[in-house]
């Protein structure tokens, strides 16, 4: 891991064309701006492990037949 130090304003560059800059510091929370390509996802790492849980609580459910049966109605199927 690459440990920087930036003041308010400065930036690192990823690559080519992903730029962070720190935007300001309130109260201990680091605010950032990215700039990157539209192709280029960004999201929280608190979302995508929020996602994982979801998903990994959703495979445990039971399966409903009625419920299949009624998705199958509206899809048509």
């Amino acid at each position: 891991m690459l440990v920087l130090a930036r003041k308010i304003d400065e930036s690192i560059v990823i690559g080519e064309n992903i730029v962070v800059k720190i935007i300001s510091l309130e109260n201990g929370v680091v605010k950032l701006g990215i700039d990157a390509p539209k192709e280029i996802s960004i999201i929280r790492n608190e979302l995508i492990e929020e996602i994982k849980e979801s998903n990994k609580a959703a495979s445990l459910e039971e399966i409903n037949e009625d419920d299949i049966a009624s998705l199958n109605k509206i899809l048509g199927k």
